[in-house]
Parts: C-alpha cells; structure tokens; sequence
C-alpha cells in the first residue's frame, strides 16, 4: 500500500512539475516560454532573466521527470524543492497563502510532498528499485550544494526599485 502511495505522489506532482517546466522552457500549456519568464524572472530581479527562467524550467521539468520515474534517488526532489523554494519568496512573498490572492500554497505543497519523498525514497515502483540503483552521495551533496548556491543568489537579487517621477520627488 505504501509503495502504491509513493508512487500516486511521485507522478501526480512530478507530472505537474514536469508541465510546470515545459510552460517555462518551451511556452507549453498556456506558458510564456523562455523570453516571457525571462522578462518576468527579471520584474523579480533575477537577471539575466533568460537564464533564470531556463535553470527554473529545468529545475521543475528534469525535477519532476526523475520524480516520476523514481530515477536518481533524491535528486529529482531536491531540484524541485529548490525550484518551488525560489517560487515561494521571489513570486508569492508578502501575499496571503491562497493560490487564489497570488499566494505560496502550491509551491509549498510541491515543497511538502517533495520533502516526503526525499525522506522515505521513490518506493518499490520505482526505477532505482528496479534497476538497483543508489545515487552516489558525492552527486546528492553536489546537487544540494548547487541547489543551495542557486537559491541564495537569487535570493539575494533584489528587482530595481521603481523610477521616481517628478511628482514623487
């Protein structure tokens, strides 16, 4: 039962991520593509906007596709907590929780069920389990490090602050 659990959580939100990424990467589903995320990514701050938005499309898509398969150990969960962490203090910062009001609430569920499953492992269906694989810890430590550094910079970019008129002055 838990293995069937694992893996209903594992393509549910891996898949939804995966689609997250495309919109991002490729204009996908209603999404905006490289150049319009850029040029958003870059209202937060995040310049140079092209770039952000293809880490972020990549951190969401190659995120929720090892997910998915339940490939790499928990790599697949540590791109997208990072990716869903940057979303929740650059895009949903100072707004209600609700989706509804522009807020966190589903990258935060992405963080919680991303943290669940970087705490029990993909499971018994999973690709790892069948093949027997283990991702090395020198890949995991590097991907949490990248991840880390990744956060922490585009935490600390902050949007230019907006241009003073002649009447505000």
């Amino acid at each position: 039962m838990l293995a069937c659990a694992l893996l209903l959580l594992r393509v549910v939100t891996g898949g939804l991520l995966v689609g997250h990424g495309a919109q991002k990467l490729f204009g996908s589903f209603g999404g905006y593509g490289l150049t319009g995320t850029g040029d958003w990514l870059e209202s937060l701050g995040l310049k140079p906007g092209k770039a952000w938005a293809a880490l972020a499309g990549c951190g969401e898509l190659g995120g929720g596709l090892l997910t998915i398969l339940g490939l790499g150990g928990p790599l697949g969960p540590i791109m997208t907590i990072s990716a869903m962490k940057m979303a929740t203090f650059k895009a949903h910062s100072g707004k209600p929780i609700w989706v509804s009001a522009g807020g966190a609430e589903l990258p935060v569920v992405n963080i919680a069920v991303g943290t669940a499953l970087l705490m029990t492992g993909a499971g018994r269906y999973s690709l790892d389990n069948l093949f027997g694989i283990k991702a090395p810890r020198w890949l995991t430590a590097l991907t949490v490090v990248g991840s880390t550094v990744t956060l922490v910079v585009g935490l600390l970019m902050d949007p230019e602050p907006p241009e003073q008129t002649a009447e505000a002055a």
